[in-house]
């Protein structure tokens, strides 16, 4: 693959969901070339790395649900993908809750040290009740599982970066805690980044006020835009920099369009209608409990759900130079990850590096270096078709 030019200012980055549960990223009975086990993984990770991705994000289920029977964990998982590559960042799934702020803080600097600073984690404040209940954990609602996850955060930083953390929160209380070694610090960042997802009011400003990335579901450019600034205005508000912007999107890229829309078509058509009405119930249960209804996949639709974060709603679906004219539309609203899914996963990674990722270079190269920057829709960027429209 040769080299594309590379805007020096702010590259849009790419990281891919790792598939260490089984049953894939959609939920459908198609074919999908693609394995939960290590051996596959280990072979994906570096083809991914070879092929333009930053970051990897391992999954975290703690048990059979929706289409996912098998699960590997996603912190050992991280550190034996982190092993295996020599440039790629690994991004573990985690739960407070289930997780000790401290506990994870010392998993976390290890891991650093071994991986020479390429780990880091997600912070998911839940969604799954059965889970908790399973594991005899409380099950929180909504807008105080997301005043955890920030005070999880905070207790995080503040181990990682301080001598000794002294916190007395609601949840979690620590006592002249002292870490060491620390994470590893760095010019490109001083301890493991901390990502985080969520739709709700809540998770929008719990990522303006404490979170380094913030992970979106599947969205339109309205839904970005929105989004975007309701994560800016909470970040200026208590006078920090405002996280790092991450959209998911599940990308199928093919030579033609029809063939795309062909693949979307089928995926959806072989849905396991039972795994997404499950899978549907929990998360809208889980969600519900917004006083303003914007809980995650409140608007999700049954088409929506077969890809599990919403992926098709991104639109990356085409031919490789209407996805990079898409991703760098995006960029220029302020997106500055896709976290991506795939179907068949060794084949069109290797396929995004070689036929897509060398055109969304080119395309920023013409940009204007003034970084990505909120704006609206040109008049050349129009939204597809929903995709309840192509099915």
């Amino acid at each position: 693959m040769s080299a594309a030019p590379v805007n020096p200012v702010n590259p849009v980055k790419f990281a891919y969901w790792v598939p260490n549960v089984s049953g894939g990223l959609v939920t459908s009975r198609i074919e999908q070339r693609t394995d939960w086990g290590y051996d596959y993984n280990r072979e994906l990770a570096v083809l991914a790395e070879n092929n333009g991705f930053d970051y990897a994000l391992s999954q975290v289920r703690y048990m059979a649900s929706y289409g996912a029977e098998f699960q590997h964990e996603s912190t050992s998982f991280s550190l034996a993908l982190l092993l295996a590559t020599q440039r790629l960042k690994v991004i573990a799934a985690v739960h407070p809750g289930l997780w000790h702020p401290g506990v994870l803080a010392k998993l976390g600097a290890t891991t650093d040290h071994l991986s020479n600073g390429r780990f880091a984690v997600n912070v998911v404040s839940g969604w799954f009740k059965g889970e908790f209940t399973a594991l005899g954990e409380p099950w929180l609602e909504h807008d105080e599982r997301y005043r955890r996850s920030e005070e999880f955060i905070r207790a995080l930083r503040q181990i990682w970066t301080e001598d000794h953390t002294e916190l007395a929160g609601d949840f979690y209380r620590l006592r002249d805690f002292s870490l060491k070694p620390k994470p590893l610090n760095t010019p490109e960042r001083p301890h493991p980044e901390i990502f985080q997802g969520g739709n709700s009011t809540a998770a929008r400003a719990m990522a303006g006020r404490v979170s380094d990335w913030y992970f979106s579901n599947g969205k339109d450019f309205d839904g970005v835009v929105e989004q975007i600034a309701d994560v800016r205005k909470a970040a200026a508000e208590v006078g920090r920099t405002a996280p790092k912007f991450g959209l998911n999107g599940f990308l199928i890229a093919r030579d033609t369009e029809a063939e795309a829309r062909d693949t979307l078509r089928e995926i959806v058509a072989q849905a396991d209608h039972e795994a997404v009405e499950g899978f549907g119930a929990a998360v809208k249960q889980a969600g519900r409990s917004t006083a303003d209804g914007k809980g995650m996949w409140q608007d999700s639709s049954f088409e929506d759900l077969v890809q599990y974060n919403d992926g098709f709603r991104t639109g990356l679906i085409g031919t490789p130079e209407q996805i990079a004219e898409r991703i760098v539309a995006y960029k220029r609203l302020g997106v500055d990850l896709f976290l991506l899914g795939f179907l068949h996963y060794h084949e069109e990674v290797e396929y995004f590096g070689r036929r897509v990722l060398p055109l969304v270079r080119e395309l920023e190269a013409r940009l204007p270096d003034t970084g990505a920057g909120t704006e609206t829709a040109t008049e050349t960027e129009t939204e597809p078709e929903s995709v309840s429209a192509h099915v």
